[in-house]
């Protein structure tokens, strides 16, 4: 990496001035479903454990990230301590539902697909992950899970709603306490097809106006 900061730093050119993902897609990863399941993340550098591979992201090469939308599992956020320093246990529980399994291979495919058009020829090298030699669905799901990483769009530990498990109500108010809202990404009942970013604004904005509605004498 230090050619490309020298690089970058004299010419502002190379890799690092650069968007780590320069083109994407959400695509069907079958024609077995009815609208996109899968987004696509490609880069034009090797690219793994959220960037903090360094050695080999110093080494020539192109990557495509295949990224589950609408997954079906869910996981679980644990408190482990009294201490509000403590950190919580995390269990994402990736692919416990196998429709995750199946639209991950299958979109895995399609990149393959995208990748070996004639466009490529002149680039292509030996596929890293999940590696030419894994073929079969087993082994395909067999290495992702070895290589499984995020995009950091969770949703969901603070889900609006009516129902039990819902913990803050249609005016983002925590259900059995007063003066208290939860406003960012975790009311969403469920995952989006796609970046949280921009409806967590809308979220912020929608919240905004029922507060100021309700400071105006309104029972929002």
């Amino acid at each position: 990496m230090l050619p490309d900061t020298i690089r970058y730093f004299l010419s502002k050119r190379g890799k690092l001035a650069k968007s780590i993902t320069e083109a994407g897609g959400f695509i069907k990863s079958s024609d077995s479903v009815n609208r996109p399941d899968v987004q696509l993340h490609m880069l034009p550098l090797l690219f793994d454990d959220s960037g903090r591979d360094l050695k080999l992201m110093s080494n020539p090469g192109y990557s495509v990230h295949v990224c589950v939308l609408r997954p079906k599992s869910s996981g679980n956020v644990t408190i482990t301590s009294a201490d509000p320093f403590a950190a919580p246990e995390i269990d994402y529980n990736f692919f416990a539902d196998p429709d995750d399994c199946k639209a991950m291979v299958d979109g895995i495919r399609q990149a393959r697909r995208i990748l070996a058009a004639k466009a490529f020829d002149d680039y292509r090298g030996e596929e890293l992950h999940p590696g030419a030699d894994r073929q079969s669905d087993e082994q395909i799901i067999e290495k992702v899970k070895e290589k499984v990483g995020l995009v950091y769009h969770p949703v969901g530990t603070c889900k609006m709603g009516t129902d039990r498990m819902a913990v803050v109500d249609p005016q983002l108010r925590v259900h059995g306490l007063e003066g208290l809202r939860v406003v960012d990404a975790s009311i969403m009942p469920r995952l989006i097809s796609g970046n949280t970013n921009a409806p967590t604004i809308a979220i912020a904005e929608k919240a905004a106006d029922m507060i100021l509605e309700k400071a105006e004498g309104c029972d929002i």
